[in-house]
């Protein structure tokens, strides 16, 4: 048992090494232009922004090029703190793992976080394979378990614990890396993260508290799903917001605050 206790201690010590290479990611600032999509079939050629933000599985290396040479950056979405049953390694997630499904979301079921030694391998493979693909940064998505009805008793200290984590997985494999809403949590976590992808602040009367993202200098990636694009301009463009009213799908479809 102590011969376990200290492997398993080596093994957690080491995923949460220091990156060796720190500083050398892309440093997305206030302002930068971007594009998101999920479904459909990928369109670069139509938009001219600095950054792209697709699925990691759904991308392959030739998508990832045509991003670079508009020039634009990459950033690979990554569900980190939900399995989603039809991904290729869903089967590495023990039962033990999974928790209750996400309201709306056909397949997905929140995960454990606090199990870092179990998880934490998988979603390394998953940076790792975004940076042989050749991806500049990493969205890492559902990592507030602690809100939501998960199953698990989750805390604030074991999100902070787990976000931290990925965020060092990312740096770790020479990547930049977003904080997916978790407002709650944004005035400690912004030192951890390079910058942030957000959801509805606008609808949810919530921007104010990505400021300090953008006070560090740093881009905040926001979205809306509903609203005039004039009345949300209104209010993430004083605050430096690069915002984006989508289709829920994510598909191609995209407007923008008018120059």
């Amino acid at each position: 048992m102590r011969l376990r206790a200290c492997v398993a201690g080596v093994m957690t010590a080491a995923l949460f090494a220091a990156p060796a290479n720190a500083g050398t990611w892309w440093q997305p600032t206030p302002g930068t232009t971007w594009q998101i999509q999920f479904s459909g079939a990928l369109d670069t050629a139509d938009y001219n922004v600095q950054a792209f933000d697709v699925d990691m599985f759904d991308t392959s290396v030739q998508h990832v090029e045509d991003i670079h040479a508009k020039p634009a950056k990459a950033i690979c979405y990554i569900d980190a703190g939900s399995w989603e049953n039809w991904r290729p390694d869903a089967s590495k997630y023990p039962k033990r793992v999974l928790g209750r499904a996400l309201t709306g979301w056909a397949g997905e079921r929140w995960l454990d976080i606090r199990r870092i030694g179990v998880i934490g391998p998988i979603l390394g493979a998953r940076a790792d394979d975004c940076a042989a693909k050749g991806f500049d940064a990493v969205d890492f998505d559902n990592v507030d378990g602690y809100a939501n009805n998960t199953g698990f008793p989750l805390t604030a200290a074991d999100q902070i614990r787990f976000n931290r984590f990925i965020a060092n997985l990312a740096h770790n494999a020479g990547l930049a890396v977003g904080l997916k809403n978790d407002l709650g949590q944004v005035r400690r976590l912004e030192p951890s993260f390079d910058f942030a992808v957000n959801e509805q602040c606008v609808q949810y009367k919530e921007c104010g508290r990505l400021k300090p993202f953008v006070d560090a200098g740093k881009a905040v990636f926001n979205i809306e799903y509903r609203g005039n694009m004039t009345a949300i301009c209104v209010v993430t463009r004083p605050l430096q917001l690069s915002t984006l009213k989508k289709h829920l799908s994510l598909d191609a479809y995209s407007e923008v605050c008018p120059p």
